[in-house]
């Protein structure tokens, strides 16, 4: 195989390579990450410690309790006395240990539900993702009974349902997540495998590597890059009545370890790239200094040239054997005696 064809096939092995890199992390987070329950409730417990998220949570729960209260009451007393006690009551109860041991409950719940339904593909309608807060109600009513809160006795604990995915993103992103977690497993294969292949088939290796590491530090750039994006194109499309803020908060901490990975491909390849660089360096200038060992020897008496001595008038050369043949180191011929040489 030629030098040429060998360095088009490696620059062509570690180009695959970088592109597959923030796919195939993209692709192991949702399938190691997201489609396991007991890791995706580890990563939402600390959002019950979230302001943003107690508020949503208060001021949901809150509603749909005031609004079964009223149709018990009247409306100008439900707005100015028990209505504000309400949500009080329920963002208190949001500091409490039994909320978060009902928020984890509730997750728990929640991430089945949708893996069901992004694993169901026998269903043919296709259904909002919910999430149901009635144990949550239950603790409140529970809570505003101790506190001897009018009426409190009387609520009835419905199934208040948060929707966690609407049902016409249902069908597509199951079509999305079976081909990421068929992918989860190859692509980071592969993308490893191109880069070894690309690098050991490659003419210059050093060459190859700062480029592997350089492509792997642009692909963890822009997986960083489309998590942001991904961000602000996720809040802008909620309805007005979720919380943004809340959203937000929920959104940072599904892709906590996705943003880390690509901060961490970026830092990887940056000093992977920099070890190389100066390595070449450091090989270069041991080349080039004469008394270093990659520097090539002459054998000793070889490379030296002895300065010819200058003649003196008057002297005569230096006798000749003529028993020995200087060339052949054999006896030859006697020769005669020449004359001295006189300069003028």
């Amino acid at each position: 195989m030629s030098r040429r064809l060998r360095s088009g096939l490696a620059a062509v092995l570690i180009t695959l390579s970088c592109l597959l890199v923030p796919f195939g992390a993209l692709a192991a987070w949702a399938a190691y990450g997201l489609a396991d329950t007991g890791r995706y409730v580890t990563t939402m417990a600390p959002l019950a410690a979230d302001p943003d998220v107690r508020d949503a949570i208060a001021q949901t729960v809150g509603d749909g309790i005031t609004q079964e209260i009223g149709h018990q009451m009247d409306a100008s007393v439900l707005r100015g006395t028990v209505a504000p006690f309400v949500h009080d009551a329920v963002r208190s109860f949001t500091q409490t240990a039994a909320f978060r041991t009902a928020w984890d409950e509730g997750n728990r719940v929640a991430h089945d539900a949708l893996l069901r339904a992004l694993r169901d593909e026998r269903d043919a309608h296709d259904r909002p993702v919910t999430v149901d807060l009635a144990p949550v109600t239950a603790q409140v009513k529970a809570r505003l009974a101790e506190d001897h809160v009018p009426l409190a006795t009387r609520i009835p604990v419905e199934h208040t349902e948060v929707a966690l995915l609407p049902a016409q993103q249902v069908g597509r992103l199951r079509k999305g997540y079976n081909v990421l977690e068929v992918a989860g497993f190859w692509l980071p294969v592969s993308a490893v495998a191109f880069a070894v292949a690309g690098i050991a088939l490659a003419v210059h290796r050093r060459r190859a590597l700062t480029a592997t590491a350089l492509g792997t530090a642009l692909g963890g750039a822009l997986l960083a890059l489309a998590l942001a994006v991904g961000r602000s194109l996720t809040l802008a499309d909620l309805p007005d009545e979720v919380s943004q803020p809340a959203a937000g908060a929920v959104y940072d901490a599904l892709t906590a370890t996705l943003r880390t990975t690509s901060w961490l491909l970026v830092a990887l390849g940056l000093t992977v790239a920099a070890l190389t660089w100066l390595s070449r360096r450091r090989a270069a200038r041991g080349r080039a200094r004469p008394g270093s060992r990659l520097a090539p020897r002459l054998p000793l008496g070889f490379g030296r040239r002895k300065r010819a001595e200058p003649a003196t008038p008057g002297a005569e050369p230096a006798p000749v054997d003529a028993a020995t043949d200087p060339a052949t180191d054999t006896p030859g011929p006697p020769q005669a005696p020449q004359p001295p040489r006189v300069r003028a």
